[in-house]
């Protein structure tokens, strides 16, 4: 086994793509004091706040370097996730475009939730969103850079892993796009070391 360098200023992460090819059973839903609200049509600087807010920790970065026409028309179905005091602590993103197939492309807690039991709420409103009439597949992909529970949870939930890839990118930090004490866990590497 070798290693496989990342460039000074990049990031790498492994992929992991996973599938659900059956509807869940039906359960009651579990209780929560958060709420979902569909957004029609995100206003792009109200969706990058929350995306921000939401992802931060794990580098999300994507939807923060696309220009606006971009972000508008690649958003997808969009749903904050609303607390009792009408703030908006969570996100999915949901995207309908290949024929009968759901992609879940961003979904998420703001980090103060962690660990308080909402997760399984979440999931299963995403997944109640994501089954629409004539889905067949929902699909997800997840990487290393993620919530360490992120994929754990789809396992439980009943996906299933087809596929890894490796993936290598800029790392958004230095290109301003998130702030530089962001993500403490993963350390900004700029220069070579002897």
């Amino acid at each position: 086994m070798g290693l496989t360098p990342v460039p000074n200023g990049q990031l790498a992460t492994v992929v992991t793509s996973l599938e659900m090819r059956e509807r869940p059973r039906a359960r009651p839903l579990p209780e929560s004091r958060l709420r979902l609200v569909d957004w029609k049509q995100p206003d792009p600087d109200k969706y990058r706040a929350l995306f921000r807010r939401v992802g931060m920790p794990w580098l999300w970065f994507s939807r923060l370097a696309m220009a606006e026409a971009e972000l508008v028309v690649r958003a997808g179905e969009v749903h904050s996730v609303v607390d009792e005091n009408g703030e908006e602590v969570g996100i999915i993103e949901l995207d309908f475009r290949e024929p009968a197939t759901c992609h879940i492309r961003f979904l998420g807690l703001v980090p103060e939730l962690a660990g308080k039991g909402h997760g399984v709420w979440l999931f299963d409103r995403t997944l109640r969103l994501a089954w629409a009439p004539g889905v067949a597949r929902v699909q997800v992909h997840t990487c290393t850079l993620d919530h360490p529970a992120a994929l754990p949870a789809y396992l439980r939930a009943g996906f299933r892993a087809f596929g890894r890839a490796f993936e290598s990118f800029p790392d958004p930090r230095l290109a301003g796009l998130l702030p530089r004490e962001t993500a403490p866990q993963i350390p900004l590497v700029e220069s070579g070391g002897d």
